[in-house]
């Protein structure tokens, strides 16, 4: 798929049916296989905010576990679907409510296991960072 290229409309639809991408208002930007990199914008709603009025920092996991995921998804064939091992997140800046952008690369593809880096993004500002460890499960 060439870069800075929506996927297909039946990769979207798979990838848009688990309730959280609604609930965490993720919408696809890029998504570029060669490359092994999609970009993602997240809604930071009002009701993701803790006490101190910033985005809580379980949501922001939330949202960095859901775009590495999505991009191992989108590389798996029809049936096989990823499962993450571990998600070590480190929280760098506040966030605010408003759009937060989301950016997985791999840094290694396995045949089985897969480690992918996040970024979630506030303008020109990192939010928080994680490095993923995720499992591809196929049928059978």
């Amino acid at each position: 798929m060439p870069a800075n290229t929506l996927p297909s409309a039946e990769l979207v639809a798979l990838l848009e049916r688990a309730p959280i991408t609604h609930l965490l208002g993720r919408r696809i930007l890029a998504l570029d296989l060669d490359a092994g990199t999609l970009v993602v914008e997240f809604d930071g709603k009002a009701e993701f905010q803790n006490p101190a009025r910033q985005i809580q920092g379980g949501m922001l996991s939330a949202m960095l576990d859901d775009v590495t995921a999505v991009l191992v998804t989108a590389t798996l064939e029809p049936g096989a679907f990823c499962a993450t091992l571990s998600l070590n997140t480190s929280f760098l800046a506040s966030a605010t409510t408003g759009t937060l952008t989301g950016k997985a690369s791999f840094e290694r593809r396995g045949k089985t296991i897969c480690n992918v880096r996040g970024e979630i993004w506030q303008g020109d500002t990192l939010i928080a960072s994680a490095v993923a460890v995720c499992m591809v499960r196929r049928p059978g």
